[in-house]
C-alpha cells in the first residue's frame, strides 16, 4: 500500500467533497408519455457523459467536455502518466448542448464534471447534484440554479431519485485520506408515466445500495459505469467491471444494460472490445448494449 503522502495526493487529485444530503419533496404528478413513440433515448457522448432524453425532457449527465489531453492523469491510479481525456469528443460541444434542459452531476470528480473549466454550459441552466458540498463548489464556479437531488425530485414532469453507492472497496475506505478523496457518488433513477424506468448506477462497486435500488424501482434500462478503474497499491476496482455486467443481467432479468465509462480515462482497465467479447462468451448480446461514442439508443 502506498504511503500517506501518496494517498493525500490522490485525495486532492480526485477533487470530491462530502456533505449530508438534503431531501426534496415528493412530486404529485408525473408527465405522461406519448403513445407509440420512444420515450427514452440515450446518446453515449464520451466516458460517463451521456445525453438522456426522457419523456420529452433532455438531461446531460456528467459532462466532461474538454478536448483530448486537456488534463493530467489521476495521481495514484493505473496509467497515471497518460493525459485525460484520452480521446476526442464525437461531436462539437454546441451540438452536445443543443436541446439540453438540465444537467445532472453524479459527483464532482474531474472525469464527471469539468463545467467550471469551460464556458460551454450556460451558468443559468438547472443543475442537479448529490449534496450541499457539491452544490457549493459548483455555485462558486458561477452556476446560479444548482439543486440538490433527493427522492422523487420533480423536473418538467419527470421524477428523479438519488440512489446510493460506494466509489471503491472497503479496504480503500478504511484509509481516511483516500476515503476523503473517493468521497460520495450517487446514482439516479428516472421515472415518468408510460416511460421505461431508467437507473443510472453511477461510480460505485456492486453493493447493497445497488440491490436495494433494483428491488425498489425495477428499472427496465440500467446504465452502468463499467470501465473497471483501478488504483495503484489496492486490489479491486473503484467502479464496476465485466463481471458486474453479468451480475446485472441475472439480477434484473427484464432490463436492458447499457455499458458506459470506458476507453477515455487513464485508470480504466476494461475496454469496450474486451467487454464485447465477455458478453459474447456468455451469450447475453441481446441484453447488453455497448454503444460507441455518439451512438443513440431508443427505448
Amino acid at each position: 500500500m502506498h504511503a500517506t503522502n501518496s494517498l493525500l495526493t490522490v485525495a486532492v487529485a480526485l477533487l470530491l467533497g462530502t456533505a449530508a444530503v438534503a431531501a426534496q419533496p415528493a412530486a404529485t404528478a408525473i408527465a405522461a408519455a406519448t403513445p407509440g413513440k420512444p420515450t427514452v433515448q440515450v446518446q453515449q457522448i464520451r466516458n460517463a457523459t451521456a445525453k438522456i432524453s426522457y419523456a420529452g425532457t433532455t438531461f446531460l449527465l456528467d459532462p466532461l467536455l474538454a478536448k483530448k489531453g486537456a488534463y493530467p492523469g489521476f495521481a495514484g491510479t493505473f496509467r497515471s502518466q497518460l493525459r485525460n481525456p484520452m480521446i476526442e469528443l464525437p461531436m462539437s460541444v454546441p451540438e452536445i448542448m443543443k436541446g439540453v434542459d438540465a444537467v445532472v452531476v453524479s459527483h464532482t470528480h474531474l472525469d464527471h464534471w469539468d463545467g467550471g473549466n469551460n464556458r460551454f454550459i450556460p451558468r443559468s441552466i438547472p443543475l442537479f447534484v448529490q449534496d450541499e458540498a457539491d452544490a457549493k463548489m459548483i455555485r462558486a464556479q458561477g452556476f446560479t440554479d444548482v439543486r440538490i437531488l433527493g427522492q422523487n425530485t420533480p423536473f418538467q414532469g419527470v421524477l428523479l431519485s438519488k440512489t446510493g453507492g460506494k466509489h471503491g472497496t472497503a479496504e480503500m475506505y478504511a484509509v481516511p485520506q483516500l476515503a476523503a478523496g473517493l468521497g460520495e457518488a450517487m446514482g439516479i433513477v428516472f421515472q415518468a408515466s408510460g416511460a421505461k424506468t431508467v437507473y443510472v448506477v453511477g461510480d460505485t462497486v456492486w453493493q447493497s445500495d445497488v440491490d436495494q435500488t433494483l428491488a425498489r424501482f425495477k428499472p427496465e434500462v440500467i446504465i452502468m459505469n463499467t470501465g473497471d478503474a483501478r488504483m495503484v497499491g489496492f486490489a479491486g476496482s473503484i467502479i464496476m467491471g465485466k463481471d458486474d455486467v453479468l451480475h446485472a443481467v441475472r439480477s434484473a432479468p427484464n432490463a436492458t444494460i447499457i455499458a458506459s465509462h470506458m476507453d477515455a480515462i487513464n485508470h480504466m482497465t476494461l475496454s469496450r472490445k474486451e467487454l464485447k467479447e465477455h458478453v459474447r462468451q456468455h451469450g447475453i448480446e441481446q441484453r447488453v448494449r455497448i454503444p460507441a461514442d455518439g451512438d443513440v439508443l431508443k427505448f
